[in-house]
């Protein structure tokens, strides 16, 4: 053990100090310093001297991705796994981080060795089991020291490495509990140098706080080259990757699973499994169509309007925003002329997706007006266009991919904005139907 000193580091955006201060100087956050013991020892193990380069002189191909036999996740990094990359993927405790990773390391027919610092060897054979999903060049390793792990790789040369979970991997070179901030930060700038001299791609997993941030330094979200966010609820069966960071690829797209007693299975068309097969004529109901990244899914907008019987009115929103909820509402009241000032306001979107879409304004309004009118809107009507302040309906990106994705569901009439910008001509299979207003929905629809 090399010699030790105490710095004091900010949990928030990793910056050091040499002493206490109530304030970070570099991010700002109160209360943030917390003291970390370091050594004065380096790693002999990749000690490599490099020289720069010129510009010209560098080869800068396009990116060289390794394919997964997972086509959700493909779509989410960018179409495979970059070659050298290293991949942060968070969620909450138990929503199938650990089930997603190993998925992954079965589909890859290739070298994978999964590093697990949580469970033993015979709780993953179990899991591997029920996901029925076999490679029989998948190395699974129960060790949580980096230097360690390093050395194994170095011996097995595989293809991906899987890290479960960077909270439980240590530097035994550094005076710290696994866990702590300077043992995440520096087993991950490890991992991260390996990833990048040998072009092996790393998939670490990492927890979250009680605020949905990943645990660890701020600073672990800035060096690894793609961030993932497992998330879901757990009492719906729909499981959601989002990218949040992606140096290869775009931010915006979106993976979809379905958990069941095998594990986890794709889900390649959501817009089925996303809206509701029952034929009653019930009220409150509207179908819009949102984009994530660029895939089109149909969206069910429910929602509930009753009289507030127990003091001031209340406003939920499942899926949503609650201030976009508010600020739909108010539109509602002035321009459209519907007195909701006195009525409980409850809306959810199905199957515990949450949604930004702005296109998604319009079903929810109708919804909104269809509980108020006790209205049933046909299951064959779909609404896209985003609701401005003065009650206009506005045109929305992608309106082409948005009228064939709703079109290929078997929706028959698309209201949208007069605004839009479209390709396709309407037929006998569907009918467009376009307004500028409110008031032009209120006066059509619900006569």
């Amino acid at each position: 053990m090399g010699k030790t000193k105490k710095v004091f580091e900010c949990n928030n955006c990793g910056n050091q100090s040499s002493k206490w201060t109530g304030k970070c100087t570099e991010c700002e956050s109160w209360n943030t310093l917390t003291e970390q013991i370091l050594s004065t020892k380096k790693s002999t193990l990749l000690n490599t001297i490099k020289k720069p380069q010129l510009i010209d002189n560098i080869v800068g191909n396009e990116a060289d991705r390794i394919s997964i036999n997972d086509l959700e996740f493909n779509r989410v990094v960018g179409g495979g796994i970059v070659k050298g990359s290293v991949i942060l993927l968070g969620g909450e405790p138990g929503i199938g981080k650990s089930t997603l990773s190993l998925k992954i390391a079965l589909t890859l027919e290739k070298k994978v060795l999964y590093v697990s610092g949580e469970e033993s060897n015979e709780q993953i054979k179990l899991r591997a089991n029920r996901l029925k999903d076999k490679n029989e060049y998948c190395y699974i390793y129960n060790e949580t020291e980096i230097n360690t792990i390093i050395k194994t790789s170095e011996e097995i040369k595989p293809h991906l490495i899987v890290i479960d979970s960077i909270q439980t991997i240590y530097n035994n070179e550094i005076d710290a509990i696994p866990g702590t901030i300077s043992q995440i930060k520096h087993s991950a700038e490890i991992l991260i140098k390996y990833a990048k001299e040998r072009c092996i791609p790393i998939i670490i997993i990492g927890h979250i706080t009680k605020d949905g941030a990943i645990a660890g330094p701020k600073v672990l979200e800035h060096m690894v080259d793609t961030v993932l966010l497992f998330e879901g609820d757990k009492n719906h069966l729909y499981r959601l990757v989002r990218s949040m960071k992606n140096r290869f690829g775009s931010t915006n797209e979106l993976g979809i699973y379905e958990m069941n007693e095998t594990g986890l299975q794709e889900v390649n068309s959501p817009s089925k499994m996303l809206i509701s097969t029952n034929q009653e004529e019930l009220s409150g109901i509207a179908l819009g169509c949102s984009l994530e990244g660029v895939r089109p899914i149909m969206i069910e907008s429910q929602a509930l309007t009753s009289p507030a019987t127990y003091g001031n009115p209340q406003r939920s929103a499942n899926g949503i925003d609650i201030k976009r909820l508010n600020m739909l509402l108010a539109v509602i009241e002035k321009r459209g002329g519907m007195k909701l000032s006195q009525k409980d306001v409850f809306l959810n979107i199905t199957g515990g997706l949450k949604v930004k879409d702005p296109a998604i304004d319009l079903s929810l309004v109708c919804a909104i007006l269809s509980s108020f009118f006790d209205f049933h809107i046909a299951q064959n009507v779909c609404f896209i266009g985003e609701v401005g302040l003065s009650g206009e309906i506005r045109p929305v990106s992608r309106i082409n991919e948005r009228i064939k994705e709703v079109t290929k569901m078997g929706i028959k009439i698309i209201y949208l904005s007069k605004y839009s910008k479209i390709n396709i001509q309407a037929n006998n299979q569907f009918t467009l139907i376009k307004v500028g207003k409110l008031q032009e929905i209120i006066q059509q629809l619900f006569k």
